[in-house]
């Protein structure tokens, strides 16, 4: 299992529960992004630095992907993809994508989409906070404690 990152919107908040993780476990990571993320310097952790351009870094992780890798991402469409590729995605607030769910979301998604492009005003999502940091360290380990064994 390896930990792929798709780390351009990646919250500065949670790099430090990532980092542990990594070192933890010896975890083979690579980081994708459109430009330099860092995270401590960790002989565990590969950069790719991709071209700007729509899905560049999400074609880039969908290639690198393998069955039963875990893959941090928020983008929904990348998580749909990395399902159907047999691996697991995880975003940012802790909320873990997987087959039994992932429709439901592209369907969230796809609808509030149609809403905005309709004209409606919607809110964003609210902001990133500590409670979400929480809910993440608990999906990541709990996800990281299957997948290794």
């Amino acid at each position: 299992m390896q930990l792929l990152i798709d780390a351009d919107a990646l919250p500065r908040a949670i790099k430090p529960i990532i980092e542990r993780a990594i070192e933890r476990l010896s975890l083979q990571t690579i980081v994708v992004s459109n430009k330099k993320i860092s995270f401590n310097k960790s002989k565990f952790i590969e950069y790719i630095i991709v071209e700007n351009g729509l899905d560049k870094a999400d074609d880039k992780i969908v290639e690198l992907t393998q069955k039963g890798d875990l893959v941090i991402t928020a983008d929904i469409p990348l998580a749909d993809r990395i399902i159907k590729l047999d691996g697991i995605g995880l975003d940012h607030r802790g909320t873990i994508f997987d087959e039994n769910n992932i429709n439901h979301y592209l369907s969230m998604r796809n609808l509030m989409t149609e809403i905005r492009d309709s004209g409606e005003i919607t809110k964003g999502p609210k902001p990133f906070g500590k409670n979400d940091i929480q809910k993440f360290a608990n999906s990541f380990n709990k996800l990281l404690t299957k997948l290794q064994h």
